[in-house]
């Protein structure tokens, strides 16, 4: 792929949330991005970006993250040189179109970027879930005294069950390997042979559900994957043990799994996602004793941003030099993701 500006710099546009644009452009990225390319204007807003067709016509680059526009047919008809598109967030779901993929403009997003926190976060709630952290802080504070002792699995010999192996899931199996753990995994679309390398066992769901001390679901929320999850798994699993939900809360029948949880004291669910989200007023996940919310904070906040930021510094200095894109998405690939 050919340099594509070899006597100008490109001249790019920030299009996203101004919340997004300070945490994932922060001032020291912004430099940087300066000095490659010729920024147009300050931020504007995705739902705000129509109605600047002047600078719109001049812009050869977006960058953008969360509240980034929709590039439809009308807007893509405001950007005849846009070239490239460099999404700071995960998901590009939500801001392409069929217009757009006719245009066959690349687009990267940082999603792998984004897979680093949500693994690091879920390697964290498995080994507090080892230990039945959360029922144990929860009785303390309950009783105002220590309670007697517990069953717990440990992290010796316990069985860690992960549902489905996409980067995260992979990268959630990669940090297990120091633990003395056994990682067994449900993913219909991975390669066995692909799982012995990394040390996973692939197995049913029913079994993941049935043999773990401690369950992590990784899942994107696909028309196939809605309602994935079911009261009867719940209902299966061993004593005592985890649910983990980092992924989407539509991928779990949510009123069965309130119910195998009411009957059920003993299993305990972690959830950083929810469906609706947040949870509605008097939903039982707020005062059920044996769940534990926390609100969407598994993925990139705060500091941990730029790192989304980082990684399209890195695209953008590919695509200059006519290098290739190593996280570009494809139509096929944006359909599967969460």
């Amino acid at each position: 792929m050919p340099a594509p500006f070899p006597n100008r710099k490109p001249r790019a546009l920030f299009v996203l949330s101004p919340w997004a644009f300070d945490n994932i452009y922060g001032p020291e990225l912004r430099g940087e991005i300066a000095q490659r390319v010729d920024v147009l204007a300050d931020p504007i807003a995705g739902d705000k970006v129509i109605n600047h067709p002047d600078l719109l016509a001049k812009t050869d680059l977006i960058l953008s993250g969360w509240g980034g526009p929709r590039l439809d047919a009308n807007l893509l008809a405001l950007l005849p040189d846009l070239r490239a598109v460099f999404y700071g967030a995960g998901s590009i779901r939500g801001i392409v179109s069929d217009a757009f993929w006719t245009r066959a403009i690349p687009i990267v997003s940082a999603w792998a970027a984004n897979a680093v926190p949500v693994s690091e976060y879920t390697l964290a709630t498995i080994l507090l879930s080892l230990k039945r952290f959360w029922t144990y802080a929860g009785e303390v504070k309950r009783l105002g005294h220590y309670p007697g002792t517990q069953p717990v699995a440990g992290g010796f010999g316990s069985t860690v069950g992960l549902v489905s192996l996409g980067m995260i899931g992979r990268r959630v199996a990669e940090l297990l390997r120091p633990f003395d753990v056994k990682v067994i995994a449900y993913d219909p679309h991975f390669a066995p042979a692909d799982a012995a390398g990394l040390g996973v066992e692939l197995v049913s769901l029913d079994e993941v559900f049935r043999r773990s001390d401690v369950v992590s679901l990784h899942t994107p929320w696909l028309p196939e994957t809605e309602g994935l999850v079911t009261g009867a798994h719940f209902e299966s699993m061993k004593p005592h043990a985890t649910f983990i939900n980092t992924a989407r809360g539509a991928v779990v029948r949510e009123p069965e799994m309130i119910a195998a949880l009411q009957r059920r004291t003993d299993l305990h669910a972690v959830l950083d996602v929810t469906h609706p989200e947040p949870p509605s007023a008097g939903s039982p996940l707020y005062s059920l004793p044996n769940v534990t919310l926390t609100p969407h904070i598994a993925g990139a906040v705060g500091p941990e941003c730029r790192r989304l930021g980082r990684y399209m510094i890195e695209e953008l200095d590919r695509w200059l030099v006519g290098q290739p894109l190593r996280w570009q998405v494809s139509k096929e690939r944006a359909q599967t993701m969460a």
